[in-house]
């Protein structure tokens, strides 16, 4: 009969057991000026939203 040599330890059974798998994230084009942007979020070249002016960015 089988028998492990070593316990295994929490972790690493955890690990084994888990279904968690990285995923890329989401990416929008802003609206305005084509820049790549989280999705609901103010685009950090322009300050636009929703195609609104929403913050003034200063260059």
């Amino acid at each position: 009969m089988a028998v492990p040599k070593r316990k295994t330890s929490k972790s690493r059974r955890d690990k084994r057991r888990t279904h968690y798998k990285a995923e890329m994230p989401a990416i929008a084009k802003c609206s305005t000026c084509g820049e790549p942007v989280k999705p609901h979020n103010i685009c950090a070249k322009c300050g636009h939203y929703n195609g609104k002016q929403v913050i003034d960015i200063k260059e």
